[in-house]
């Protein structure tokens, strides 16, 4: 089965279409299947109070307000028009992760986006995941900072969400009942991707506990992806060979660029690596039928032995260990019938390392 690869351009346009655009091309030229951006209006998601996260600091060496820098990072929904025309003529995948009311409307009654993606730090935002639900589109989900428990929460909210009528009061007991009803397993099944995830930037590698992915697949039967924030492609190539099926891992043009994200994102070069890498990763999986590949057979009669004479042997002569060998080829006799073969006649003459055929 095919992996999903989203490359995360996100923010890292920096507010400037032409930017934008040119993180289009490079996500196609890598051969990911979407190219994904963050909509939003930074005034309906940070109060002037909201002081940047560490890392963004760290990133982009200022020390602002959320605010202050989120404003710098809007992109216009005229871009948005834009972006979604150019990726539908390139034929790869627009996406977009939506961060506010306003923000999802725009991206599912105006942009009709079918596939959703709710942040790591939107899962505990229970109003906002609920709208996301009800929209009907796929969900992919990211667990960065998450429980087991907040992960369970979070999927009661969108089996309410896509079970529950509209007319039906949401409340902690209805999610609950809509997580573990049949209709509603059914629709997470049919239409949620759970995502494995480290949220810092860059993750360390001793933070990234990719056995998290095998732990929540087994929690929830649910299919499961990997949010990559590591430096490099080694994590995700590992996440892939584990069972990932969906990678999205953050992309740039230039790691030296101004902004929160760059620094812990792929440069086009490595993007590419990471896709080559990850579908080389999906041939090498195989069917997990253990049995000889079509390239090994040819191999088989010259590196596997068989039973030949150490001697010569007459007909009607007892074969034993004194003239009996296993060498190569394995065209012959089989060794495991190297005991069997002992004490009974040779049907025919056998010259000192001629293959035993009886």
């Amino acid at each position: 089965m095919k992996t999903l690869i989203i490359a995360e351009a996100g923010v890292n346009h920096n507010g400037q279409e032409d930017l934008a655009f040119r993180l289009v091309d490079k996500a196609f030229e890598a051969g990911a299947d979407i190219v994904k951006f963050q909509t939003f209006k930074a005034a309906n998601i940070a109060t002037a109070q909201a002081s940047q996260a560490s890392y963004q600091t760290a990133n982009t060496g200022k020390k602002e307000s959320q605010l202050e820098m989120l404003k710098r990072l809007e992109l216009s929904y005229d871009a948005h028009h834009k972006l979604i025309k150019y990726c539908n003529e390139l034929g790869i995948e627009f996406l977009s992760t939506a961060f506010d009311s306003e923000s999802l409307s725009f991206l599912v009654d105006v942009l009709g986006l079918k596939r959703l993606k709710i942040p790591s730090g939107e899962i505990t935002n229970a109003p906002l995941v609920l709208e996301h639900a009800r929209t009907g589109c796929d969900l992919i989900v990211s667990t960065g900072m998450a429980t087991l428990a907040d992960i369970e929460a979070v999927l009661g909210v969108i089996a309410f969400g896509y079970t529950a009528k509209r007319d039906t009061n949401p409340s902690i007991d209805a999610f609950r009942a809509a997580y573990f009803s049949d209709e509603g397993k059914a629709a997470l099944r049919q239409k949620v991707t759970i995502l494995h995830c480290t949220s810092e930037y860059p993750a360390p590698l001793n933070d990234i506990n990719l056995r998290g992915m095998d732990t929540i697949g087994a929690a929830f039967g649910l299919t499961v992806g990997y949010s990559d924030h590591s430096e490099g492609i080694v994590v995700p190539l590992a996440a892939v060979a584990r069972g990932a099926r969906l990678i999205e891992k953050h992309f740039t043009v230039d790691k030296n660029l101004e902004g929160p994200d760059h620094r812990a994102s792929l440069d086009p070069e490595e993007l590419k690596s990471m896709v080559q890498g990850v579908r080389a990763v999906e041939l090498a999986l195989g069917d997990g039928i253990k049995g000889p590949r079509p390239s090994e057979i040819i191999n088989m009669n010259s590196v596997r032995k068989s039973i030949v004479a150490s001697q010569d042997i007459r007909a009607g002569e007892l074969f034993s260990a004194q003239n009996i060998l296993i060498k190569r080829p394995g065209n012959g006799m089989s060794p495991y019938d190297y005991w069997t073969i002992q004490e009974k006649q040779a049907s025919t003459d056998y010259k000192s390392g001629e293959l035993i055929s009886e």
